[in-house]
This record gives structure tokens, sequence and C-alpha cells, in this order.
């Protein structure tokens, strides 16, 4: 069945090399019982790694059924090891943070075996371990943890039993028993294979290898064990078959496995894994709450926004100016009700509303108060947004007949007022009679401007009733769509020159405020703001994910001997890489999950303590849990890929 001929393997440590095995020829047939002894240094082990396909030989020639299994990819080797080689170590290799059958099902697991706890059950039956299938390795004696391996060893039904010094950790007692048990075993047709130092183990050989400086001196049938056993031949053409088929491979391990195996680890490290996560949990709330100011601010700009009226064009009268000194007189263009007419009939303009400013004392009761004034026209309410909050607005008929009627803002009505409703009252302004017909909406500070300390009246009336003016100070059009805005002012500058008579450089004798430009600005300014907000905020998480990074590869090296025995007991190279990137991923989600909801507090309780504007959009939340499971990815490849490149046998060996 196997065939070794000049077998040579060298370890390098570090400029010395150490040749393990040297010219070694050997046959092992099916369901012999074969000791291979020697001192420490020998070459036992080396040799029962590499009949165990756990290592490739450096030259010579292996043969499995036939076949050279030296060019065998390692993914087909886990297939072999795994169906048809069963491990018993010295050191027995049990999971700490697995229970008894969760340690004997795990060759299962990576056959993808549907059933795994019927089978580890009945070999737990079979060693006499059925009371204690839900300890763990640290509640079990040295005897029942080598039955435990045993038990692993077995659960694949395997044809090649390789036992590396079973008895070497054990009382007498325990040594009979393991014993006893490989007895049983060759018995049942399988090929055992026991490397020992100790002379009455491997008396129970029926035949004896010696060892001396990876050479073997001596190769002897043990006359006193040469009875007969039973070949199972139909075992042996099954194995035969599974080496001669190049397409045989590991089965698939379940995605759920592995995040069930990693939920274990990350339990089972406790204040590591809290540490991992906390670095992820910090960068995702730092996202989530900074992009929530940054989107509240928008918010907040964009309302403030609203209040200025959509696709609004401002239209003052100007002056130029050489170093700060005014031209000559004419050079500043006057605006009367007729330039109000003119404007609106252009095409592309929806509405036009004249202004003029000033201040004014008001009395009502024995409160007083100093304001601004703004006379408008009827178009204002829905050009500048300010549909009143309590009453109504003014009427054409109002703005024709100069009535004496007004609309206050929220801090005149305060001062006046106090918690009195304004409407329907009658207040003096400079010494005039007015009625009060509405409260204007709120609209907040503009730098260290209350725009709701303010006034309204109609046009006409502040013009001559009360301010005393001929000309308008400042004329709002409304465009009718965005898209149009540039096509709209040229024609308002060309319909002012041509009613007042402008050449065409007299374009600064009035000016045009474009409120577009300052959205533009302020949406500009606030996307500026948001990305250095979520800038700092994916730094933190990048930090998060440095430390994910670096516990990993802490796991890397704690882990190092699982991961050999995984390898042993038929783990791939993918399956060790998948087994690392599910855990950090894992951490990564529980991090981003946790981190969500500490990133929502956070901004509600900047909204509560602060008054700022925050606002948690869908978006963040979707953006934030992407980018901590990306991190996860993207931290935790390196490890898992580390782990995965680890050699088995010096994964196991490692100290």
């Amino acid at each position: 069945m196997i065939e070794l001929r000049n077998i040579h393997k060298t370890y390098r440590m570090g400029t010395v090399e150490v040749k393990a095995l040297q010219d070694v020829s050997l046959t092992i047939q099916p369901g012999e019982f074969v000791a291979i002894m020697g001192a420490s240094g020998s070459g036992k082990s080396t040799l029962m790694h590499v009949l165990g396909l756990l290592d490739r030989p450096d030259a010579g020639m292996y043969e499995f059924c036939g076949e050279s299994v030296m060019r065998f990819s390692d993914e087909r080797l886990a297939a072999i090891r795994n169906r048809l080689a069963g491990f018993i170590f010295q050191q027995f290799h049990l999971l700490p943070r697995m229970n008894v059958r969760e340690n004997v099902s795990l060759p299962l697991v990576y056959a993808a075996r549907k059933d795994t706890v019927g089978p580890a059950v009945q070999r737990i039956q079979e060693v006499g371990l059925s009371d204690r299938i839900s300890h763990r390795s640290n509640e079990l004696s040295g005897g029942q943890q080598q039955r435990v391996a045993i038990a692993r060893a077995l659960v694949n039904e395997p044809l090649l039993i390789l036992a590396d010094e079973p008895t070497g950790n054990l009382d007498s007692r325990s040594k009979d028993d393991i014993m006893a048990l490989l007895d049983d075993l060759h018995h049942r047709g399988k090929t055992v294979i026991v490397v020992t130092h100790e002379p009455e183990v491997a008396a129970h050989a029926r035949r004896i290898i010696t060892m001396r400086d990876g050479r073997i001196i001596s190769d002897k049938k043990n006359i006193a064990r040469q009875v007969d056993t039973k070949t199972d031949a139909a075992a042996t053409d099954w194995a035969c078959a599974i080496v001669r088929d190049a397409t045989h491979k590991v089965g698939k391990v379940e995605f759920s496995e592995f995040l069930r195996q990693a939920v274990y680890s990350i339990f089972s490290h406790r204040m590591r894994s809290f540490l991992s996560i906390l670095g992820i949990l910090i960068g995702v709330a730092a996202v989530i709450a900074m992009l929530a100011l940054g989107q509240g601010a928008k918010q907040s700009i964009e309302a403030r926004l609203s209040s200025l009226g959509s696709n609004l064009l401002v239209i003052r009268p100007g002056s130029a100016k050489v170093h700060g000194v005014s031209q000559e007189s004419g050079t500043v263009t006057r605006f009367t009700m007729k330039d109000i007419a003119s404007l609106s009939r252009i095409p592309d303009v929806k509405s036009v509303s004249p202004s003029v400013m000033g201040r004014g004392q008001l009395v009502y009761g024995n409160k007083n108060w100093n304001t601004q004034i703004e006379g408008v026209g009827v178009e204002y309410e829905t050009l500048r947004n300010v549909r009143p909050y309590y009453g109504r607005f003014f009427t054409p008929e109002e703005v024709l007949s100069r009535e004496k009627v007004a609309l206050l803002g929220l801090t005149v009505v305060r001062e006046l007022f106090g918690e009195e409703n304004p409407v329907g009252q009658t207040i003096k302004i400079n010494l005039i009679n007015f009625k009060v017909i509405g409260v204007l909406p709120t609209k907040g500070a503009s730098s260290f401007h209350d725009q709701d300390d303010t006034l309204i009246l109609p046009v006409t009336t502040a013009m001559y009733r009360l301010l005393g003016k001929q000309y308008l100070d400042t004329i709002y059009v409304e465009v009718r769509d965005p898209a149009l805005v540039e096509q709209a002012i040229e024609a308002v500058e060309q319909t002012i020159k041509r009613l007042h008579r402008l050449g065409k450089d007299d374009d600064d004798t009035f000016s045009i405020r474009n409120m577009s430009d300052i959205r533009e600005a302020l949406e500009s300014t606030t996307k500026t703001m948001s990305g250095l907000l979520g800038a700092i905020a994916v730094i933190s998480l990048l930090v998060g994910g440095i430390g994910i990074m670096n516990i990993m590869l802490v796991s890397v090296t704690e882990r190092t001997r699982e991961i050999g025995l995984r390898k042993a007991i038929g783990a791939t190279n993918r399956d060790i890489m998948l087994q690392f990137l599910v855990e950090a991923m894992l951490m990564s989600f529980l991090g981003g999950v946790f981190g969500i909801l500490l990133g929502s507090g956070a901004a509600l309780l900047m909204s509560v303590i602060a008054k700022w504007t925050v606002r948690v959009s869908l978006s963040s939340i979707l953006l934030a849990t992407v980018f901590s499971i990306g991190v996860g990815i993207v931290f935790g490849l390196w490890p898992a890929r580390q782990a995965s490149r680890l050699n088995p046998i010096e994964a196991l060996r490692y100290e």
C-alpha cells in the first residue's frame, strides 16, 4: 500500500542543516501494526509525518497505492489526510474552547459531512467516554484526553492510524488502556503505525523498525506477536480509489461552521476580542456622528437658503468707485415702480417684488422697540417664503390704497407682546397707528443680524406714509427655473439699461446678485466640512482596522498549534484563511453594530445639549456598516493569509 524509496529530508535551523531522513526505503502493507523506534533525534517522528502526508520529503519517491503523492497539491493531500489518515499526537492537541464531542467531530466538519454528531458520539462511546461527552479538555485526565484524540482519529473511518508517542504523557494504567485500544484497531483491519522510544509499547507491534541518525538500521518482525489478523480488502480498495482520483477534494465547509468557530474564538478570548471590537466601534461611531453633524449642517443651511427664496435675483442701485471715491452724479440707477412693471413682463421672470428699508420706533402699551422696517409688494410672500405663522399677508388692494397694516417678526412680538397674540392689535410706528395682521415665520440669526427682528409693511405705505422715499432700495426677482437664471440675468440687464438709457459700459450703476451663487458656495462649504469630518472619522476607522490586524496576528501566533492540528485532520489553506477572515469580519461587524448605536446616541446628545442640527441617515448607517466589514476583510486578509501558509508540522511543533 505504502512504498518509500530513497527518501531524504533536511531541516535548516539558521545556518545549521539537520538531516532528519537519509536514504530511507520502506514498504507498509495494509493491516500491518508497525512500531518505529529510536532515540530522540533519530528521525522517527519525521518519518511518521512523511508517511502521514503531513510533510514532503526533499528527495526520493513516495507511492501510495501505486500513485506518486509527491506531486500532489496541498489541497489533494489534505483530502487524503482527512479521509485516510487518523493522527494520535503525544500532546493530544485538543482545542480547549471545545467540548469532547466538538473536538471529535472536527474531521467531519472538514469532510463537509452533514451529520457530525452521530459518528462523533459513536466513537466517543467506543473509547469509553460517554459520561464526558460535554466536558472540555481541561476537565479530563491525561488518559481521557488521549482517548478523545483516538476517537477523533477514528471518526472518519480512516484506513491508516498514525500515533506519535501515544503513551508518552500517561500513567501506566492509562498506557495499557491506550495500547489495548490500538491493538483492537489493528484486529479490526486498520493499519497502525506507532512512533515510540519505549520497548514495552513497541512490543505490541507485529513489526519493529529501528532508526538512528535518520537511517533505518533494522526492520524486524515481532515473532511474539505474529498472529493472524484480518485485512479489510474493500476498505483498502476504497482508500486506493481516493488516492488515484485526481478530482477528489475535501468538501467545502459550510459558512455557518466558520461563523460558529469564529464566535467560539471571540468568546474564548473576551478581553482581546473586546479591544479589537472597541477600535472599530469608536471608528464607526465617529463616522455616524460626524456624518450626522455634516448632514444636519447641510439641512440647516438648506432651510436658511429656502427662506431666501428659490432662483432669486437681488437688484440694487450701485455707484462705481475708484479707491473708495464715488464718481460723478448720475452713476447710480434709481429704481421706481415702473421698473417693477417692466421686469414683470420678462418671459423668464416668475415674480417681482419692490423693497424699501428703514428703521422705526414701535410702541405698544408701555413697551417700545426699535426695529428694521421693510416695505414690500404682495409677491414677497411667496418669493421669500414668508407665509405668516399667524394671521395673513396684505392684499394688492391694501398696497394700492397704502393701508396701515403690518406683519411682525417673532423677536418684535416677544419684546412688545410677550405671550399675547398680536394679530388684530394696534401699534404705533413712528407715532403712526398700524394694525397688526400677521406674524412672520422664524428665520433665526444670520451672522450678527437677527432676521426675526423685523417688520413688514406694504411698499407704498412704507414709501409714502412712513419713510418718505421716492425710490426703491431693492428689487427681488424670482426666475421661473434654475436653468434659466443666467438667461434671466441678461434679460434683466438689458431691460434696466433700456429703461434708464444706459450705455453698454454702465453695468456698474446697478448690481444684480444671484442667490444661486451663494447657495452653491454654502453647499460647497458644507460638502467640504462633511468631507473633512468624514475623513477624520475614516481615519479613526482605519486605526481600528490596524488594531484588528494586530490582534489577529497575535491570534495567529497563539493558535499556531491549532492551525497545525486543523491542517493535519484535513483543513485546506482555503479553510484556514476563511476561518480567520470570518473571525475578523465578525469582530468588525459587531464593532459596526455597536458603533452605529453609539454614534446615533452621540448625535442625539449633540442635538440635545449643544442644540446642533444633526441627521442620522440610512445611507450613513449603510456606509459605516459596509466600511466596517470592509475593514475586517482588508485588515484580516494578511493575518488570515499568514495563518493559511503555515506548514502543518512546524505549526504542531510551535512552542
